[in-house]
């Protein structure tokens, strides 16, 4: 074992160690607390794209997914993505007043500084951007925009647009008074969220997962700082190690830090409980504007109540209260951020030997904030909702406006009165939920967890694919981690797991619900999973040109269906699989030698790096070459670099 690989372990060691030991202080500290509070034939593409990319049925829900507010108050505006259509919302009779068709899939809004416009991005393989007329209520043009458009953020003048482009991994930036495109900025994986600095000169990107291997030490996403002036990334901001999902970024009214919403994995411990944050704890991370770095992290989880999937960010208008939904236990989290400041810049950054040990306090550094249950105490206001889904807010007159996904609702917070008052709105007529819808919600719910601590979507994303990270569940025993699979055409594909130990999806699903969620659901609720899953589609590769095979991609076609090289040997028939366990030369140090793995699906394999069952290819290229021994996984060795360019070209489009 070399240097590096005894310091990760040991840095590992120290990690969970610390973990362990905040757990049982913040114990304490909450208990403190408490008292203190009482006192006071086509080819094989073709014939998958005709069997499996089918358009979407139309919905009989809302699903809003974004809100801005008008710079009066007076006036909301809802995106909802199921009827593509946004809403005004008037806030002194709260009612919906008007609707504007926009088409398509509605997922960001940006009103501009003078309220005259606004910008709705919509996803999809082509993405665009539609401009709205206020007055008119008229989408005026419809500017193209990349894969699954979303998060559309003005410069702080009003004439640039920047927009994540997730599933092209870059940013779009579009002038507005030419209405065109002038580059994309290219970022690490996924760009979910983003927020622009005061100044204008600096964009911050949430990167929904990491981009390296999941067979680290340390494994995390990270906030891209792009300089705006330059059109490139300036730095790369690293969370704290387990960071993934991030969802929200939001800069401070002051402009001094940005917060950014995610979930905190503990994956390198075995999936044994849930309760007090041993899976999944649920943060928000700190960034200093000035220094552009990482200032802390923070958990919303209390030391017994998880606040599961912490979703969208907003500011009061002062910047004194830090609000972040958690769409996981439906609720909103109120922080007093000054409060917090303070009490972050009471930790050392080392303990100091001569300093007396406050043995009631969970954290006594800087580096025990991240694991710590009770550090918000105090200083933040828990506050359950009335609806499910809360994904996006605004802040408004006072108020904070919550949309809910599930419930077409919206909520009214109080911001000022304690404890805080919750008003819930109808946005319209009941939604009817289908078994499907039924079993989405279920998916992303975690009041169905003990304690509320995560939510199958914890782990798959709530879109049921992947978090990028290997997890050592007792599927099959202790100490063999791998790595999260998406959960796309799981009920097509038995057996389930790496190792096949579930026959099934159906027996997968109910044993994810005992084993991950640590608690007996009625049979109902596994079979509304069931319907969700197996609604799932499959999206098409952002590696194919108008729907179709590349030049490069029809090579690598031919070269796949070569007998002598023998991809499709196991990745075979209209799903890329023969559904058997095969020995391919990829068991690695926490395998047994006779170990098999499940051949996977190649459908929509594109999304769900890294690859392999330990996660350690980082690259679809790289599975073919970097981790290919003795011709073992197909017969590539005689393929030269263009053709495994090809190769990858075909791979990498379904």
């Amino acid at each position: 074992m070399n240097n590096d690989e005894i310091l990760r372990r040991k840095n590992v060691e120290r990690t969970s160690a610390r973990f362990a030991i905040t757990v049982q202080r913040s114990w304490l500290a909450a208990l403190v607390s408490f008292i203190a509070l009482v006192a006071g034939n086509a080819s094989a593409y073709e014939q998958i794209n005709q069997v499996h990319y089918k358009p979407a049925q139309k919905n009989r829900f809302l699903a809003p997914t974004a809100i801005v507010a008008a710079p009066d108050g007076e006036r909301l505006y809802v995106a909802c993505e199921a009827t593509g259509e946004v809403l005004i919302f008037a806030t002194v009779s709260k009612k919906v007043t008007s609707r504007i068709l926009i088409g398509g899939s509605p997922s960001g809004l940006a009103l501009s500084p003078d309220a005259s416009r606004l910008y709705v991005s919509c996803g999809g393989q082509a993405g665009t951007v539609c401009i709205v007329d206020i007055a008119t209520r008229k989408v005026t043009d419809r500017l193209p925009a990349g894969y699954q458009a979303q998060s559309p953020v003005l410069s702080p003048d009003g004439r640039t647009l920047y927009v994540c482009n997730r599933f092209n991994n870059d940013v779009s930036v579009i002038d507005l008074a030419t209405k065109k495109e002038v580059r994309r900025i290219a970022v690490p994986r996924e760009p979910f969220s983003a927020a622009v600095t005061a100044d204008g000169r600096r964009l911050l990107v949430a990167n929904h997962l990491h981009a390296g291997r999941a067979d680290e030490a340390v494994v995390a996403s990270s906030v891209s700082i792009i300089d705006l002036a330059a059109g490139k990334v300036l730095k790369e901001i690293f969370l704290p190690n387990g960071s993934t999902l991030l969802r929200d970024v939001r800069v401070s009214p002051d402009g001094r830090y940005a917060v950014v919403a995610h979930t905190l994995a503990r994956f390198h411990l075995p999936t044994t409980q849930v309760e007090r944050g041993w899976i999944n704890s649920n943060a928000g991370s700190i960034i200093d504007l000035a220094e552009l770095k990482l200032l802390n992290t923070v958990l919303f989880d209390s030391i017994d109540s998880g606040a599961a999937t912490p979703w969208a960010v907003a500011w009061s208008s002062d910047g004194s209260q830090l609000l972040v939904t958690h769409a996981g236990t439906h609720e909103l989290s109120v922080v007093n951020f000054p409060a917090l400041l303070v009490k972050l810049a009471k930790l050392p950054t080392k303990l100091d030997p001569g300093r007396p040990v406050d043995y009631l306090a969970s954290s006594q550094i800087t580096d025990d904030v991240p694991n710590d249950l009770s550090f918000l105490v105090g200083v933040r206001q828990r506050i359950r909702l009335q609806g499910n889904g809360p994904r996006s807010l605004a802040v408004a007159g006072g108020l904070a406006w919550v949309v809910n996904y599930f419930s077409d609702t919206i909520n009214s917070v109080s911001l000022i009165a304690a404890p805080a008052r919750v008003e819930s709105i109808p946005l319209g007529d009941t939604p009817q939920m289908t078994t499907a819808r039924l079993g989405e919600l279920y998916f992303n719910d975690a009041t169905l967890c003990f304690q509320g601590w995560q939510a199958c979507s914890s782990c798959h994303s709530h879109d049921a694919r992947v978090d990028g990270l290997n997890w050592d569940n007792l599927n099959d025993g202790i100490g063999n981690p791998k790595n999260g699979k998406s959960l796309l055409l799981g009920h097509e594909t038995p057996p389930s797991m790496w190792l096949a130990v579930r026959s099934n999806a159906c027996v997968a699903v109910r044993a994810g619900i005992r084993n991950s969620l640590f608690t007996v659901q009625p049979p109902e609720v596994a079979e509304a999973m069931d319907d969700y899953l197996k609604s799932l589609k499959p999206m098409p590769s952002p590696h194919l040109i108008k729907g179709k095979l590349s030049v490069a991609a029809r090579r690598g076609e031919k070269l796949f269906f070569d007998e002598t090289v023998g991809c499709a040997d196991c990745h075979n028939g209209p799903l890329l699989t023969d559904l058997k366990l095969h020995g391919v030369g990829t068991v690695g140090k926490f395998d047994k030698p006779v170990d098999r793995f499940d051949t996977p699906s190649l459908i929509e394999v594109w999304r769900t790096a890294p690859y392999l069952h330990d996660g350690r290819a980082v690259t679809i290229r790289e599975v073919l070459t970097k981790f290919q021994h003795d011709d073992e996984h197909g017969v590539t060795s005689h393929l030269t670099p263009k053709q495994i360019d090809d190769l990858t070209e075909f791979v990498l489009s379904q």
